[in-house]
C-alpha cells in the first residue's frame, strides 16, 4: 500500500496523528459497546430478563453520547486540519461508521423494549433457537466488520460483506417458521409478532454492518462501493497492473 492510500501514516504534527488515532479508537470502542448491546438485548428477549432489557435501554444513551462526541471530534479535525487524501477518507469513514453503529444500537434497544413488553410464556424452543442463532450470526458479522475496520483490511471486508446474505436467508427462514407457528396456534400471534419484529431488527443490523464493510473498502481503496454488485466489488479489489 502506498503512502497516500495508507491511513494513519505519520505527519509532521504528532498531535494530528494522535487525533486521527483517537477517532479511530473511539469508533472501535463504540462498536464494542454496540456489539454487547445486541447480545444483551437478544438474551433479555429469550430469557424474559427484564432487568437486562432495562440495562440495554439505559445504555442506548451511552451509545448516542459516544456518537455525538466522536462526531464533534471529526468536525474539529475537518475544520482545523483540513485533511486530504487518505486522512480525509478516514475521517469520513469514521463519521459514516458511527452513524451506522448508532442505528444498530437503536435496533438493539428496540429488541430490548420487546423483551420488556413480552409476557412470560412457554416459547417454542425451535422458534427461539432460530432467533438465538440469527443473533449470534449478526454479532459475528459485526465483530468481523469491526476487526476489518481496526486493521483496515479491505479484502477481509469483502468476505464479511458476503455474510449479510446468510443473515437475510436466516431471516426468511424464521418468517416462514413464524407463519406456520401462528397458523397452528392463533393464541401465539402476539408472542410470534414480537419474535418477528426482533428478527427484522437483526436483519437491519446486518444491513448496517454491511455498510461498515463498504466504508472500510472506501477507506483503503478510495472507491465508493455503495449500491455495487459483487462483480464490481471483485474488480475493485483486483490488483492494479
Amino acid at each position: 500500500m502506498d503512502q497516500d492510500s495508507a491511513p494513519l501514516h505519520g505527519h509532521i504534527s504528532r498531535q494530528y496523528d494522535a487525533e486521527l488515532e483517537e477517532i479511530h479508537s473511539r469508533a472501535l470502542a463504540m462498536g464494542g459497546l454496540v456489539e454487547q448491546q445486541i447480545h444483551d438485548a437478544v438474551t433479555a428477549l429469550l430469557s424474559n430478563d427484564t432487568r437486562l432489557a432495562e440495562e440495554v435501554v439505559e445504555n442506548d444513551m451511552r451509545v448516542n453520547a459516544m456518537e455525538v462526541a466522536i462526531d464533534e471530534e471529526c468536525s474539529f479535525i475537518l475544520a482545523r486540519r483540513q485533511p486530504t487524501a487518505s486522512d480525509l477518507r478516514l475521517v469520513m469513514a469514521v463519521i459514516k461508521t458511527i452513524t451506522d453503529l448508532e442505528r444498530i444500537g437503536d435496533e438493539a434497544e428496540r429488541i430490548a423494549r420487546m423483551a420488556l413488553a413480552e409476557e412470560k410464556r412457554a416459547a417454542s424452543e425451535r422458534l427461539f433457537g432460530r432467533l438465538e442463532h440469527m443473533g449470534e450470526m449478526v454479532r459475528e458479522m459485526l465483530r468481523e466488520a469491526l476487526d476489518t475496520f481496526a486493521r483496515m483490511d479491505a479484502e477481509k471486508a469483502i468476505e464479511v460483506w458476503h455474510m449479510d446474505r446468510r443473515i437475510d436467508q436466516e431471516y426468511e427462514d424464521i418468517m416462514r417458521l413464524l407463519v406456520t407457528y401462528m397458523m397452528e396456534d392463533p393464541r401465539s400471534i402476539p408472542h410470534a409478532l414480537n419474535v418477528m419484529w426482533a428478527a427484522r431488527a437483526l436483519e437491519r443490523i446486518g444491513d448496517h454492518t454491511r455498510n461498515i464493510c463498504e466504508y472500510v473498502i472506501y477507506l483503503v481503496k478510495g472507491k465508493d462501493v455503495r449500491h455495487t454488485n459483487i462483480d464490481r466489488l471483485k474488480s475493485i479489489m483486483r490488483p492494479e497492473s
